[in-house]
């Protein structure tokens, strides 16, 4: 029986992979199990799961590098150094010994017979550390290198305060960061970001025009949402017929989430009206000690993929609160399914941000940190079925317009065959 030989073959190191379910993982198991079902040979260099927890997943454990098939993909997961609480420097740390642990498998890679090398070797970041492992590779193999920016980390570990100290301390390490962002986006030979804003961003970090690329992120093509008030969820959490502000995912510094408890405590007179936070990450047990005693927020965990649909559907409103400063350095993941739920979004960002031009026609945007804002807005949509119905109707529309992941993936497979050669011998 003969062997059909990949249309192009394709490495890809980055920290998060599958079975993680929110976040950069989903986007980099859905590129590489959906280039694999087109004939291309797919290979994942990635570390165990932890996300959003921070502690790696049960029967992941050990010290070891394991190897693996996974929805057709080759999948190498390396060992790396997991901080309970993630701190500046522990965060470092952390991204620091997955770039380590991942040198070995990317070298093995890249020396294989000739004919089993990739001809394109995609990083995604965060992190950024883990680059010139990937452009050593590429550069073994005589691959070419793509550099995939999900979020500008050295910038938002600034904007979100994980990186602190006085400021001269603060320069130096946000000149030294600067530095290196710049000189490792300058070894690709293909940089995406995930908005027009982030692109934008690339050429003012120095990369060349014609070498950047928007890579979206894509709502889940899967799912499907109940009516508002046929929400499983409704039941299991005691919900009954009130409207749900719903806030699903990553409770961490990146999404300054404590604005919707401010926004909670503002309406606690409006029974009618229920906010659900639901998710993991290290900002959570401060969260729920601020709303103690608040009646009418609810928090529950990270609740399984299967479920998304489920989930999503339970809301009115969908709220997607971000810090000042960090609209264009980061474009939350979450707000592909949020408006392919089909429901309006209510979100904090400058007007002019990325975010706020993503939402702007489909929901509300209110300012980072105006916690009286937020709930207006809320209100606003909750006693305006029509505008709720006519945001959300939009939401939908522009998901599939937008988000599609087969339109996504179709762009980036004709940019991969051109970039490695082999469009040529198709």
């Amino acid at each position: 029986m003969s062997v059909v030989a990949p249309k192009c073959r394709l490495a890809i190191i980055g920290l998060n992979y599958a079975p993680e379910q929110i976040g950069i993982a989903r986007y980099t198991a859905d590129l590489a199990v959906e280039l694999a079902r087109r004939g291309h040979g797919v290979e994942v260099i990635a570390g165990k799961p932890y996300y959003p927890q921070w502690a790696v997943y049960p029967g992941f454990q050990g010290p070891g590098w394991r190897r693996g098939r996974e929805q057709g993909v080759t999948v190498t997961r390396c060992p790396h150094y997991v901080p309970a609480r993630p701190t500046g420097i522990r965060r470092i740390l952390h991204l620091a010994s997955f770039a380590l642990t991942a040198l070995g498998p990317a070298l093995l890679l890249a020396l294989r017979r000739r004919d089993r090398r990739p001809g394109v070797v995609l990083c995604v970041a965060p992190a950024l550390l883990s680059v010139p492992v990937a452009a050593l590779a590429a550069w073994l193999a005589g691959a070419k290198l793509w550099v995939h920016v999900q979020d500008f980390e050295v910038e938002a570990a600034f904007a979100t305060g994980l990186i602190g100290g006085d400021g001269g301390h603060r320069g130096l390490i946000a000149r030294a960061g600067a530095w290196f962002e710049r000189r490792v986006l300058r070894l690709a030979d293909r940089v995406s970001s995930i908005s027009p804003q982030m692109c934008a961003r690339l050429t003012q970090k120095g990369v060349a025009q014609e070498r950047i690329a928007q890579l979206r992120n894509w709502a889940d093509g899967a799912l499907t949402f109940p009516a508002e008030a046929d929400s499983t969820y409704r039941a299991l959490w005691g919900i009954g017929t009130r409207r749900v502000a719903l806030y699903s995912g990553n409770i961490s510094n990146k999404q300054g989430i404590a604005i919707i408890v401010e926004a909670a405590r503002l309406l606690a007179q409006r029974s009618d009206i229920a906010f659900v936070i639901c998710g993991e990450g290290p900002n959570k047990p401060a969260l729920m000690q601020l709303a103690e005693g608040m009646a009418n927020v609810q928090f529950h965990d990270l609740q399984p993929a299967a479920w998304m649909g489920e989930l999503l559907g339970l809301a009115s409103v969908h709220l997607l609160p971000q810090l000042p400063g960090a609209a264009d350095l980061v474009l939350p993941s979450k707000l592909s399914n949020m408006l392919a739920s089909g429901r309006p979004v209510v979100a904090t960002a400058e007007a002019g941000t990325g975010l706020a031009d993503e939402v702007e026609g489909c929901g509300l945007v209110t300012a980072p940190g105006d916690a009286a804002a937020l709930a207006e807005a809320i209100l606003r949509l909750i006693d305006q079925a029509d505008l709720r119905a006519r945001l959300g109707a939009e939401a939908e529309r522009r998901s599939a317009e937008r988000w599609s992941l087969r339109l996504i993936i179709d762009r980036l497979e004709g940019d991969i065959l051109t970039l490695s050669g082999a469009a040529a011998h198709q």
